[in-house]
């Protein structure tokens, strides 16, 4: 039997749903989506090969599917709901206290994508915490 992460193992899991989502997309454009997306978008011919930006599309891809796959295994619709409601109590107060201003889009941009992040990574993590704090271990039913 595998033995639940350490603290380390969950901080891999959050800087893996950080740098899965920033490279998918991000307000500075450098993101997946402003180098091969935007361009078909407009139609504009952009340099690089085609097939990298089709591979590089697909891994994104895989690391979405499993990412919201363990995630929605994890802690489902309910648990969802419970940490985008954290997360818009995060940005309220970001607001709050005037570190985001609510005009900068750039600036709301970078703490949505956070918080998606900070979703994607209780998601892939919540079995290992659950267990560490609960001491019941999470199974899957069989099929």
């Amino acid at each position: 039997m595998a033995t639940a992460p350490g603290f380390s193992g969950i901080l891999l899991r959050a800087l893996a749903a950080l740098v899965l989502v920033f490279a998918t997309y991000n307000p500075e454009g450098y993101s997946y989506f402003h180098w091969a997306l935007a361009p078909l978008i407009s139609g504009v011919q952009t340099a690089g090969p085609a097939s990298v930006k089709f591979l590089v599309g697909l891994a994104l891809l895989a690391g979405w599917a499993i990412f919201l796959n363990a995630t929605r295994r994890s802690i489902g619709l309910g648990g969802a709901v419970i940490v985008l409601a954290i997360s818009g109590a995060l940005v309220w107060l970001l607001l709050d206290f005037g570190i985001v201003s609510a005009s900068s889009g750039r600036g709301l941009t970078h703490v949505v994508l956070f918080c998606t992040a900070l979703l994607l990574a209780v998601g892939m993590s919540w079995s290992h915490l659950s267990r560490r704090l609960s001491g019941q271990v999470d199974m899957d039913p069989t099929d």
